[in-house]
């Protein structure tokens, strides 16, 4: 019976690997693949008209976060790059935040509707996944330029003298990037609360605890799973975003996406280009690692 039972074990798992195989050579081939040519091209010679020269060099490396001055040839610290890497934490952290600052109440008040609804509701928040993003971003582009709506109604009630300059500032590329990811921060959130029990939250009122204690100490840590699926849907995008800070920054507020593709185009240095795209991965990595992090301790504290 042992000998049986082993021989129906290994044919199993043999019969899930053949399964997996298709799906494995897609991974591999799709999505391992470009990744390491990709660190292979950092790690080469960049060519004179783009592309590269089959020298190992690692030059690429140290143009990340460093640069060699044109006169002596020392090596010294690239403001420009580490300016544009800390726009970049900044300015998705910022917009995480705003993200959960919306979100939230959107997705409380959208799960405490009556189930008949929330579906209505729900279309509402999804509706702008059915535009193009592009579309989307000159959108919010129309609200805020000098000429755009918000100024021309300011300036029709009196309240300003002169169009506010918000277009091509860090402040617009976070109004864009909300607008775009604010849905990935609601349907998570959304989906936690919707399986909460809510006799918890009248049980908190029923010990006179005040809105702010209910909230903090009864709804938050049942639904921190989503909160936090949430904002690592929003950061992630927001780290590697490229259309958003380049129609609303003007080419004035670079982020890393927008600094990977002008080194590919104009800068014609490919392997600092794939440099930086290793670096702004091993940054997803680190915070999809917190999340795991973060998420298995959750599952910990509550058995």
């Amino acid at each position: 019976m042992a000998e049986l039972s082993n021989t129906v074990s290994q044919r199993a798992a043999r019969n899930r690997w053949l399964l997996l195989t298709p799906a494995l050579i897609i991974l591999i081939f799709a999505a391992s693949g470009p990744l390491l040519i990709t660190l292979f091209y950092s790690f080469l010679t960049p060519g004179d008209y783009g592309g590269v020269e089959w020298k190992f060099s690692t030059d690429a490396w140290f143009g990340v976060l460093m640069q060699r001055d044109i006169f002596d040839d020392t090596l010294g610290w690239s403001d420009a790059h580490l300016s544009i890497l800390w726009r970049s934490v900044k300015l998705s952290v910022l917009t995480t935040i705003a993200c959960l600052f919306f979100g939230f109440p959107t997705a409380y008040f959208i799960a405490t509707r009556p189930k008949k609804q929330r579906e209505f509701w729900m279309l509402l928040i999804i509706i702008p996944f059915w535009t193009n993003l592009l579309i989307r971003t000159f959108a919010i582009l129309e609200l805020i330029r000098n000429e755009g709506t918000i100024n021309t109604v300011l300036m029709a009630l009196g309240i300003i003298d002169e169009p506010i300059q918000m277009l091509f500032t860090e402040f617009s590329i976070i109004l864009g990037m909300v607008y775009v990811y604010l849905p990935l921060m609601v349907l998570p959130i959304y989906a936690s609360l919707e399986r909460l029990d809510f006799r918890f939250v009248e049980a908190g009122y029923d010990l006179y605890a005040t809105r702010f204690n209910v909230l903090r100490r009864v709804i938050l840590p049942l639904v921190k799973p989503g909160v936090i699926a949430g904002s690592i849907l929003v950061l992630v995008p927001s780290l590697g975003a490229y259309v958003t800070p380049r129609v609303m920054g003007g080419g004035n507020q670079l982020m890393l996406g927008n600094l990977i593709e002008l080194q590919f185009g104009q800068g014609r240095n490919w392997p600092l280009g794939a440099a930086l795209s290793i670096t702004l991965l091993a940054i997803v990595m680190v915070a999809l690692l917190a999340y795991v992090r973060a998420a298995g301790n959750e599952e910990v504290k509550h058995g």
